[in-house]
């Protein structure tokens, strides 16, 4: 018996990268449905196929529902039953939100709050908000977008009683292999015959696996308390050692060109900032940070105040466990997506 067992899990962006992890981590479970809501058809009907022709025997647990996010009405409509919410909807590419902001804020945003407004009316149980590594000391119009998508749940969290609807977030870095991701592009190009394209090789990004975004979500759903931001302590490498790791694999000594840094990108990522670490709490494999439960009236703060402060410092991508090309390749080597390329790529060769 698990907490899932006979409980409706609606995912939101459910046909992305994540869905189909959840999807293929528990629909052979004792889960009684997983509903998923995204605004593409197409994609839905891919996913009906993929699934029936995969698990067969479990694939009508999959309930799908075709709605936005930004549509307060039709996120209400997917909620009926629902016992907790994945939401994992969100524009994510960085460039595109660059050049189209307010649409960001429309999704990440508004969107956000739509589904917390209607899971709470609902009395769904848990609700737990995936996030992004770009949303602390955010420079861009995503990162932008993400850290005021994190102030609205954790002001959120405390308009409803935890006992009525738990709000978590998490915010983690690149999920390796993910849609949009940039290894998928590299392998379309070593296929193709052209050089790869790498923005800047000294450039640090976290990485992680969909797997393990999957155990962090899960996490915050076991052990998050409602209004938490819950970051894993993921490790990163360089631009060009993530490169070097994916053309060692599939056509060592191809070429790497250097294309320069794209609309809105940074040097390095961070997971918690320094100003979170005043609160924050280590849990061994993630940190935990706490919601702020002091209300606007200042006068008991002024009067009292408050010295203390944790000893922990800001969580980068610059400053945490630093991999090389071998151990990269570990990684990428535990991932299917990577091992069916290298399969399709050796049988055609």
């Amino acid at each position: 018996m698990s907490v899932f067992e006979n409980k409706t899990l609606l995912i939101t962006g459910g046909t992305g990268s994540f869905g189909n992890a959840v999807l293929n981590r528990f629909l052979d479970t004792d889960i009684g449905q997983i509903r998923i809501f995204s605004r593409d058809e197409k994609k839905q009907d891919d996913m009906r196929h993929e699934f029936q022709a995969k698990m067969p025997e479990v694939a009508d647990k999959i309930k799908f529902f075709i709605g936005n996010v930004r549509d307060l009405a039709s996120v209400k409509n997917a909620m009926h039953g629902v016992d907790y919410i994945f939401h994992a909807a969100a524009l994510k590419q960085v460039p595109s939100c660059e050049f189209f902001p307010l649409e960001a804020v429309k999704t990440n945003v508004i969107g956000t709050d739509n589904v917390l407004t209607a899971a709470i009316e609902a009395g769904v149980s848990a609700v737990i908000c995936l996030s992004t590594d770009k949303a602390a000391y955010p420079v861009n119009a995503m990162g932008t977008s993400k850290a005021m998508m994190e102030k609205v749940i954790v002001a959120k969290s405390r308009t409803v009683s935890a006992e009525r609807t738990k709000i978590c977030c998490t915010r983690y870095g690149n999920v390796m292999c993910s849609r949009g991701s940039v290894i998928p592009l590299w392998i379309e190009q070593i296929k193709a015959g052209n050089p790869i394209t790498i923005t800047e090789p000294t450039m640090t990004r976290f990485i992680m696996s969909l797997d393990e975004a999957v155990d962090l979500v899960l996490f915050a759903f076991e052990h998050g308390v409602s209004g938490d931001i819950l970051v894993q302590k993921a490790p990163a490498c360089t631009i060009e050692t993530l490169a070097k790791a994916v053309t060692g694999l599939f056509a060592p000594n191809h070429e790497i060109r250097t294309i320069g840094i794209r609309h809105g990108e940074k040097m390095y990522e961070t997971l918690l900032t320094n100003e979170e670490c005043s609160g924050a709490i280590d849990l061994g494999k993630f940190y935990r940070v706490p919601c702020d439960k002091r209300d606007l009236n200042y006068d008991k703060f002024f009067s009292q105040g408050n010295v203390d402060r944790n000893p922990l410092t800001e969580f980068n991508s610059n400053n945490t466990q630093i991999l090389d090309v071998k151990q990269v390749q570990e990684k990428l080597l535990s991932l299917q997506y990577i091992r069916d390329e290298l399969a399709a790529w050796e049988a055609r060769r």
